[in-house]
């Protein structure tokens, strides 16, 4: 079941430049960094009331990110909710007719499962679902 927004994600060209705009000009504490090598993306944290702000940026230069960069360049990339059963929500919502881009869950950062939903079935916005580890980490 959905139980909160997660994080929101934000794509962007330059990581060194984008975390320097978050810790020192907006004044928001960056929980880290770390690399999810299965989405080759390099992710960046910055928890705010009771949610997070991600910046993602690619990998090596490659991946999804990197096309969306290149397509889009920086931008809102994606809303992530929270779920404590991500499988649960992919059977129900798959029922009433959402698509996924994935058939099961797929690791993502701090050791999350995550599961996309196809952004044409949510008015062209793309949402991650992540259930964390019973151990959770607290926002």
């Amino acid at each position: 079941m959905i139980i909160g927004l997660d994080h929101i994600a934000i794509a962007v060209p330059d990581l060194e430049k984008a975390i320097k705009r978050f810790a020192e000009d907006f004044g928001i504490a960056l929980n880290g960094t770390e690399a999810v090598e299965d989405a080759k993306t390099t992710t960046a944290f910055f928890p705010i009331s009771g949610t997070q702000i991600e910046l993602v940026h690619p990998l090596r230069g490659e991946g999804p990110i990197a096309k969306y960069l290149e397509k889009k360049g920086g931008g809102l990339h994606h809303l992530c909710f929270r779920t404590d059963d991500v499988e649960g929500d992919m059977k129900r919502l798959k029922e009433k007719g959402y698509e996924f881009l994935s058939d099961a869950p797929k690791p993502g950062a701090h050791n999350t499962r995550v599961a996309w939903i196809h952004p044409k079935c949510t008015d062209g916005v793309l949402i991650e679902i992540a259930e964390h580890p019973h151990t959770d980490y607290d926002l």
